[in-house]
């Protein structure tokens, strides 16, 4: 209720009014009597004026919900995926809490609504909450057990908690009609559109019904989902393991051509695509009936806009949201259209996915629920001990089978309209063909009679290939010129720049690893004095690019404790010498190496690691890592003055140095690199579901990376070792010594 007079205006009035006339008590205590509800209409006032703050953060957090279904999309379209999978808009807690600041208007039961434009944004909010309900099921599939549990638990708080605040809301009347309607009814009923009043109210009462029963819906959708997809992903899981083994099988011994590699990552990429979580879940009735729902939905969303055009011309918007409200209303009501497009496309998704005349009988036979979709419950039926227990069980054993029934039915209307539209386009969706028989054993399916489309398994294999040609752009150059140029015949330098028995006064156990040597030779190389620049940069470069594929491979088959140790020794180092220009703290090219020989910063070098090895504790773990580096440091300058004397003494011959060097770095990264095949196999494959489509997607990046350097190495001739010393540095100097 508001009031012409604010407080003290009121009581200035009152005073003027005292002072200039002979009030009677009783008409000043009348007076008095108003004081406070003008008060409280202050306060009122006062209190709703952060309101329009208010709802520009509810437009802000659907913006938020809307950009991220708009970059689903554009995932989706860029991947070619028409499942649309979830990608950035996700059920986790961030996102519950956006929603629920998004949803603002449907938990505000005290706000008054007056006008027909903040009707229709009350109406509003509940479509865009459905749509964003149906949005997030496929999400469901990329969670744990535990995770879908606590996040399914967490969206059911939220949809209860917003259906049964607009159910007060209804039978307050906040979301039924204008607020000034039983006003004029009351005052002036020859002036009020009785007729037109309670249509709207009729109107608002059954739209918030319909929509919130759609809320309900979709929540009972989300949990029936969950139910399969727990389910679904260990026969999935066992199927994928089967399969795995039949490709390592395939595999011939010994090294691979990049033919080879590409099939294997091309097979492994049928299943992680076939097999996706979120791929089986789009194919999911439930999946479509949501579809269907949304369409609905956004009819009904048209519908209101159309009734509230002429009252939004008119600005018959008077809450407290002021003109947010109409700011409100416009962009989550994009959100509904934008947020229809997913949903609805997986209504028609299945047909890309999986069209043969099997699924057709299968979807005629809608009344067949397969086992997926009550297995966990029949689990907890049958662990459980309580008769009482059992009976609930077995009432949402029946009360799944008839959900799962319903949505098949729905789902026919999409599945047969889109059959409908491709037989009139004479599109041959249901032709056969036998030149991907190889790629179709290893498509994954829920069911053994279901069989994935000829064109989506060209798709999963055009794709992969376009990952590889995409790693291709990003080929290492330096390090592919450092090896050609340098590398010496038969990886001599894997020998020689250690090779030599010492006595090396170490408090810790030490063990060579690829990436340690490197960075030692690359710091002796970079402090030569009378090295040109370019010729340290373009070093520094290949070294640069060699070490990320050197560390995925001792990553990858070198993960023991002992080596994971001294790799991040290594690492450590590296960052001081690449980014720093240090080795251990002193720095790189000093002004007192300019006028030295070579051969003095090599014994410069060798003493200063000795001393270091000789002084530092070793208790703490950056002493450990210390220690390391000056051991390989020792051992290494020990060699050069053992092995180099006559060159090193001569300050003409640095350039001769720094070339043996730059030589036996890039024989070290080369014998390292002669594992990358076994490190692509190794990524293909992942226990893990959830991630088996990133980790195949990385090994095809990484096998367009390194292609000319597999090629150029096996062309170049690999040892005859056993292959599973190929991983080990010392196996290869053992080898290299003793042949």
């Amino acid at each position: 209720m508001g009031y012409t007079y604010s407080t003290d205006e009121y009581l200035q009035l009152v005073d003027e009014l005292v002072d200039g006339y002979n009030l009677p008590k009783n008409i000043i205590s009348s007076l008095l009597g108003y004081v406070k509800p003008i008060y409280r209409s202050d306060m009122e006032n006062k209190y709703s004026e952060p309101m329009l703050w208010i709802g520009l953060y509810i437009v802000l957090a659907s913006l938020v919900c809307i950009l991220a279904m708009v970059a689903d999309l554009l995932h989706g379209l860029r991947s070619r995926k028409l499942g649309f999978p979830c990608k950035y808009f996700r059920l986790n807690a961030a996102f519950l809490v956006i929603i629920f600041v998004a949803m603002k208007l449907l938990v505000d039961r005290s706000g008054v609504i007056p006008g027909d434009v903040d009707q229709a944004g009350k109406l509003g909010s509940m479509a865009f909450m459905c749509i964003t309900m149906a949005n997030l099921l496929p999400c469901l599939a990329t969670m744990g057990s535990n995770e879908l549990l606590t996040h399914i638990i967490a969206l059911g708080v939220l949809v209860i908690t917003l259906v049964v605040n607009v159910l007060i809301q209804i039978a307050t009347g906040v979301v039924s009609y204008k607020e000034d309607a039983p006003i004029i009814q009351i005052i002036s009923p020859k002036y009020a559109d009785v007729q037109s009043m309670a249509i709207t109210k009729n109107r608002n009462t059954m739209l918030s019904t319909i929509y919130m029963t759609l809320l309900l819906v979709l929540l009972v959708i989300h949990v029936c989902s969950c139910l399969a997809i727990l389910k679904s992903k260990k026969i999935i899981e066992s199927k994928y393991e089967r399969r795995h083994d039949r490709a390592l099988k395939d595999l011939p011994g010994g090294l691979l051509t990049v033919e080879k590699l590409q099939m294997h990552v091309t097979n492994h990429w049928i299943m992680a695509g076939s097999g996706s979580p979120q791929f089986i879940t789009t194919c999911f009735p439930t999946t479509s009936t949501s579809g269907v729902i949304c369409v609905f939905i956004t009819i009904l969303h048209a519908l209101t806009m159309s009734w509230i055009i002429k009252a939004g011309l008119m600005k018959d918007y008077n809450s407290d949201y002021s003109w947010s409200m109409p700011v409100i209303l416009i962009v989550q009501s994009i959100g509904v259209v934008i947020g229809t497009i997913a949903p609805l496309s997986r209504c028609f998704a299945i047909l890309s996915f999986k069209v043969s005349f099997k699924i057709i009988s299968k979807h005629l036979n809608v009344f067949e629920v397969e086992s997926y979709w009550t297995s966990k419950l029949y689990l907890w039926k049958y662990a459980s001990v309580q008769t009482l227990k059992k009976l609930i069980i077995s009432f949402c054993i029946e009360f799944q089978e008839g959900v799962v029934v319903v949505c098949k039915i729905i789902s026919l209307i999409p599945f047969s309209l889109m059959i409908f539209v491709l037989y009139c386009l004479k599109w041959a969706v249901f032709s056969s063909s036998e030149q991907n028989k190889d790629l179709h054993a290893y498509a994954l399916q829920l069911e053994d009679e279901m069989e994935l489309a000829e064109r989506t398994l060209e798709r999963l294999s055009k794709s992969v290939k376009q990952m590889i040609k995409k790693g291709e752009k990003s080929q290492p150059n330096h390090l592919m010129k450092l090896i050609l140029e340098r590398s010496s015949c038969g990886f001599q330098g894997v020998k020689c720049f250690d090779h030599i028995d010492h006595d090396v006064p170490s408090k810790v156990e030490y063990q060579d690893c690829w990436s340690l040597p490197v960075v030692t030779l690359t710091a002796i190389a970079v402090s030569l004095p009378k090295i040109e620049k370019k010729e340290v940069d373009s070093l520094l470069k290949s070294v640069r690019e060699g070490l990320v594929y050197v560390t995925l491979v001792e990553e990858n088959l070198n993960a023991t404790h002992d080596y994971v140790t001294i790799q991040h020794a290594a690492e450590t180092l590296w960052q001081e010498v690449d980014v720093h220009h240090k080795w251990l703290g002193y720095k790189l090219k000093e002004h007192a190496f300019q006028d030295i020989r070579a051969g003095q910063i090599v014994e410069w070098f060798g003493d200063t690691a000795r001393n270091i090895v000789y002084t530092e504790d070793v208790s703490k773990d950056d002493s450990i890592s210390m220690s390391i580096c000056a051991t390989s440091m020792y051992r290494v300058t020990k060699t050069i003055m053992l092995t180099f004397q006559t060159d090193i003494d001569d300050n003409v011959n640095q350039k001769k140095l720094f070339d043996n060097l730059s030589s036996m770095i890039a024989d070290i990264m080369a014998a390292c690199l002669t594992n990358l095949q076994q490190v692509i196999i190794a990524k293909c494959h992942t226990s893990v579901i959830e991630k088996r489509e990133a980790t195949v997607q990385y090994a095809a990046q990484l096998l367009g990376e390194t292609t000319q350097i597999i090629k150029a190495l096996q062309d170049r001739g690999i040892p005859s070792m056993n292959p599973d010393d190929l991983s080990f540095i010392d196996k290869w100097r053992a080898y290299l010594g003793d042949p």
